[in-house]
């Protein structure tokens, strides 16, 4: 796979070490289990897969290059470029503005762009109507458009199904700039697309599919979340699932297979073909890297989990959804959210709120906590982590001890 030139301040001497170590041990990618690094008093599950994608380190290579080829230039992206605020501070202090947020709120007006400014595009890509507004402008966005070569599969997928007259759904979130992008070009594909968040958005159009609640309780139930012109009689005859790649892939595979179940109901089962796509799945391979990763964390005995990313980053908190399951499990940003080895502030992302927890550690020797980090978050982050909690614990064996065993044989 292709490497990056990424800035060293993102790696981690600790996190790089363990990373090649288990690409040799496990070139095939097939044992999901942690990497143990046992400091003796305190015990870390480092997961299989972790950090930064092929997509994020494509976007901040092209981000950085945008810096270091423009000087003196205005420099904007569309809205943040990955779901991390490490990342996002990097580029704003070094001159980089958001023209929007990432709900799509203008925070610089586009009256403002001249055809001599760099607009980057973020790795979620971008709605075509915007990208219309900024070709009318005179500006050229392809130099540096870092949109992930795994959402535009997602779109030539759209682009396939809508060409064979199939509705879409897509599994996503329709507030998330990826999903936004997806469905205006689905938008184009399809006559029909229609979003749903999760299962319960898919049971409640179910009815809808099979022709027993009406067009108006449909426009009223799925508000914001089809394209004009959506007529419930006439386009649920063919349908097709495509998604947001950083959504959770048990999810989505349900939502597909319910919908297909859907359809035989309505078709029967011999013609299911002429009326249901075979998308298979268009997540992308670090979300399901990532994922099935933490399943393995999951075979653990840990006594809690941290999980590390930017606290609107989709794919991060899914993989809290997952250590939830299991575990006492805080999602943080970095290692300032560890106040003290009584006290973490953490994110409750059902609720969008920050939590304060105390005792978050147990009252215990030996304590084992798992570790591991959304798609767009630096190593140098974990690794930070690693230290500050190491403080809190006496006789912690010395990182050349713990690490020996990670040495090629």
């Amino acid at each position: 796979m292709k490497t990056f030139k990424v800035p060293e301040f993102y790696r981690s001497p600790i996190i790089s070490k363990i990373k090649q170590f288990r690409k040799i041990q496990d070139p095939r990618k097939r044992d999901n289990s942690p990497t143990i690094l046992d400091f003796g008093s305190v015990k870390y599950y480092v997961a299989r897969h972790f950090g930064f994608c092929y997509g994020v380190e494509n976007a901040i290579e092209i981000a950085f290059r945008a810096l270091e080829e423009n000087p003196g230039k205005r420099i904007f992206l569309l809205s943040e470029m990955i779901h991390n605020p490490e990342v996002n501070k990097d580029l704003t202090e070094r001159g980089v503005r958001f023209l929007q947020d990432t709900h799509g709120k203008q925070l610089i007006s586009f009256d403002v762009l001249t055809n001599d400014d760099i607009v980057m595009i973020p790795a979620f890509g971008a709605p075509l109507p915007l990208l219309s507004l900024l070709s009318e402008k005179g500006i050229k966005t392809e130099s540096y458009n870092t949109t992930c070569p795994f959402v535009e599969r997602v779109w030539k997928k759209s682009e396939q199904i809508g060409k064979s007259k199939h509705t879409i759904i897509i599994h996503g979130k329709n507030t998330h700039e990826e999903t936004r992008s997806t469905f205006s070009r689905s938008a184009i594909d399809s006559e029909a697309v229609v979003i749903v968040r999760d299962m319960r958005d898919a049971e409640k159009l179910k009815p809808y599919v099979l022709g027993k609640k009406s067009q108006k309780e449909f426009e009223k139930e799925f508000e914001g979340k089809f394209t004009k012109g959506f007529d419930i009689n006439k386009h649920f005859e063919k349908l097709g699932v495509i998604n947001q790649t950083t959504m959770l892939a048990t999810e989505t595979q349900g939502i597909s297979d319910f919908f297909k179940e859907v359809m035989v109901q309505k078709f029967g089962s011999e013609t299911i073909s002429d009326h249901y796509a075979d998308t298979r799945d268009t997540l992308c391979y670090a979300t399901n890297e990532n994922q099935d990763a933490t399943y393995g964390l999951l075979e653990t005995d840990a006594d809690l989990a941290i999980i590390v990313g930017g606290y609107n980053s989709s794919n991060t908190s899914h993989l809290v959804e997952l250590c939830e399951r299991k575990f006492p499990s805080y999602f943080i940003s970095s290692s300032a959210e560890i106040v003290d080895k009584e006290t973490i502030k953490h994110y409750d992302y059902s609720k969008k709120s920050i939590l304060t927890t105390k005792n978050f550690l147990p009252n215990k020797k030996n304590i084992k906590i798992i570790i591991t980090s959304g798609a767009s978050c630096p190593d140098s982050l974990l690794e930070g982590i690693i230290h500050k909690l190491n403080t809190f614990f006496e006789e912690v064996k010395p990182l050349e001890e713990v690490l020996k065993h990670l040495e090629p044989a």
